[in-house]
């Protein structure tokens, strides 16, 4: 076991944390003042080195889509997380995944997925997420345990609150990232949804003295700040999961020089973090007021920082107007899936690691009852979810892998002390993050996420389109293109798994003809899969894409203010409530571990399609059947070689065949969106 004391500050980097932050919290504690009790024990968080071949899914940092076929290379999802671009940028980050790293290799280009402990455990090239690949276990495992999720009603699930039980569980002042009493909810973030929604410049204020450090005003500052970001191919209304973040400066960010509260001064330090993240400074070093002497070190964020992630259920007709529906904006239902915070607690120097290996078998540190984990390069990542009835309980380690697949970096395993801790990441992220990059730039980007400005219309029918955007699609700054249109220019489908949406394919089908001025007529894919057919899936994916160039070149994607059509972007009521119960199916059987994107059936892009000369078998050399649920890759099996165990099957996307000519590889992908 390993604790975070000032005793340990030789032997760990860690314990720069209990340094810095918690021992003036623990020289208070042991004050006394006159007669009265001594308060509670401060505890100084401590966690467990765990070894990730003991979990049920020892490979959870590696996510369902990065398990999904190409369709021969014509669906490429994989460049928005496995890019050199942000590492090429230095720009608080030192993954690249698309070639730059030969430890590495490009992982657009092949399944080369790390291992741990091969063969000991379980290989990584073998799909762990069967609630994806095959939704009917799932559904055996419901009707097993008596459930029948025909007689839920989901609406009024979802309008449920469960986040207000939660956080009443907090111990401690919601001013301290950490109130240092042990307990399950001990670093739920300190953002009471009685304070939410924020209000129009972003701010969080409170009616509540004790839950702000100033009042501003307009009320009392509780020091965090909504992001309105645009969002990726995970969490959007038609991925049946949106989000909410928000982001709090230590309160020194908060003061002038003369150690006086000023909102003026913490707009002006968010704005310098904002233009450090999304690389637009204009020559600052300091951040502001009380804060300057804090170094604005390119790319990342001060010691302190803290991010609050609320993640909703899916509900169509919320967009902040009708608080019986939700208070929240952008189809964010009143009931959340999951709490997920960051902390920044020591510092990390990307530029040292180089490209260096990273060690695979290296053990997570975390805390199963308190539900968090490290991700190896200085930040405290920690989750709570829904129990099996509904209410959120702290996430297991294994759970918490998932959140280290994404949100980490690489550091020299030496400057953790004696116990090596486990990272991963993307090359995507800046600083292990996603949402501050792909902020909209100034007031537009400082408030609630409402998804491009989500309006529900009143009249739609469970099958209607549910509303409108009001935004207009952002451009990315290097390709200038709608980011949008990058999507889908490249993706060819709604989200990282390509899949495509009986509402879109039959808006397409519809919109995309030769009648309309299109060189062909949108294919459909059904007849090729249902035949068995890969020769036929390959041309008419083929024929897709270049139809999708074609339809985004044209600005089809959009309407005439420049705003995504909701038929591209929003699921129906009737099925955003199925996607709903079909998630509810994991709550009810507690299987995270094995996937939280339920399809009604396997997506064909997890079915095997290959053609001859592109096929590969089972691990154990049987071959694959057309249209067979893909299970496992093969992997290198000679153990003097550098990759025994890693996979080795190519993805089919040719680095060599440039855009114009269909090509979808992109290596140096930069998720910054233009001012």
């Amino acid at each position: 076991m390993h604790q975070l004391t000032p005793s340990s500050i030789a032997s760990t980097a860690l314990a720069v944390l209990a340094a810095t932050i918690l021992l003036p919290a623990l020289i208070a504690a042991c004050s006394v003042t006159g007669a009265s009790a001594p308060p509670p024990a401060k505890v100084a968080l401590r966690g467990l080195h765990l070894d990730r071949g003991s979990f049920r899914n020892p490979h959870a940092h590696i996510p369902a889509q990065c398990y999904v076929e190409t369709s021969h290379g014509a669906q490429n999802a994989c460049l928005f997380c496995h890019t050199d671009g942000v590492a090429r940028l230095k720009l608080g980050n030192n993954n690249p995944m698309a070639g730059d790293n030969p430890n590495v290799g490009n992982l657009q280009a092949e399944y080369a997925f790390g291992v741990v402990n091969y063969p000991f455990v379980t290989n990584s090239s073998v799909m762990p997420w069967t609630n994806t690949l095959q939704p009917e276990e799932l559904h055996q495992a419901v009707k097993a345990m008596g459930v029948k999720p025909e007689g839920w009603d989901m609406q009024a699930y979802v309008r449920q609150d469960n986040w207000r039980a939660g956080f009443a569980q907090r111990p401690g002042s919601v001013k301290d990232w950490d109130p240092m009493v042990n307990g399950p909810m001990r670093l739920f973030p300190g953002l009471s949804p009685d304070d939410l929604p924020a209000q129009a410049d972003g701010f969080v204020r409170s009616g509540t003295q004790t839950r702000g450090f100033f009042n501003d005003g307009r009320g009392w500052n509780t020091g965090w700040r909504a992001i309105n970001f645009m969002p990726y191919g995970i969490f959007t209304p038609l991925s049946g999961s949106v989000s909410g973040i928000y982001v709090r400066l230590p309160e020194s960010f908060m003061k002038k020089t003369d150690g006086t509260h000023d909102l003026a001064t913490y707009t002006a330090n968010l704005d310098l973090l904002e233009r450090n993240i999304q690389d637009r400074l204009d020559g600052q070093s300091h951040y502001a007021g009380a804060a300057n002497s804090t170094p604005i070190v390119r790319g990342q964020y001060p010691l302190g920082t803290e991010f609050a992630h609320p993640l909703h259920y899916v509900d169509v007709q919320a967009d902040g107007r009708n608080a019986q529906v939700s208070p929240f904006p952008g189809t964010r239902s009143k009931r959340v899936k999951e709490i997920r915070w960051m902390y920044k607690a020591r510092e990390w120097h990307p530029e040292e690691f180089g490209k260096a290996l990273k060690d695979e078998g290296a053990p997570v540190y975390a805390n199963e009852e308190q539900g968090w984990i490290e991700n190896g390069t200085g930040w405290i990542l920690a989750g709570w979810i829904e129990n099996a009835r509904g209410a959120l309980r702290p996430q297991t380690a294994s759970e918490l892998v998932q959140c280290v697949g994404c949100h980490s970096g690489n550091v020299r395993q030496s400057d953790l002390g004696q116990n090596a801790t486990y990272t991963s990441g993307t090359g995507n992220t800046i600083d292990s993050t996603w949402s501050m990059a792909r902020k909209f730039a100034g007031a537009a980007g400082w408030k609630e996420m409402d998804y491009l400005g989500f309006t529900a219309s009143e009249l739609a029918t469970l099958a209607d389109m549910p509303g409108h955007l009001t935004a207009r699609e952002p451009k990315n700054r290097r390709l200038n293109k709608g980011e949008f249109r990058v999507f889908l220019d490249h993706v060819v489908g709604a989200s990282l798994y390509g899949d495509m949406p009986a509402s879109i394919e039959q808006y397409l089908a519809t919109t995309i003809s030769r009648a309309q001025g299109y060189t062909a007529d949108w294919p459909d894919l059904q007849h090729p899969v249902a035949a068995g057919d890969p020769e036929g899936l390959k041309r008419a994916q083929a024929l897709r894409l270049k139809l999708m160039r074609e339809f985004t070149a044209r600005s089809g994607h959009l309407d005439a203010g420049g705003r995504i059509r909701p038929e591209l972007f929003l699921p129906s009521r009737q099925t955003a409530l199925q996607a709903a119960a079909r998630y509810r199916q994991v709550v009810v059987t507690q299987r995270y571990d094995f996937g939280k994107d339920v399809f009604p059936s396997t997506p064909f892009t997890l079915r095997y399609f290959r053609t001859a000369d592109t096929a590969y078998t089972h691990q154990d050399g049987r071959p694959y059947a057309m249209g067979e649920v893909i299970t496992d890759r093969p992997v290198n099996n000679h153990p003097a070689e550098f990759t025994y165990g890693l996979g080795t099957t190519p993805t089919l996307i040719n680095e060599d065949l440039a855009f114009e000519q269909g090509g979808t590889f992109l290596a140096d992908y930069v998720p910054l969106l233009a001012p």
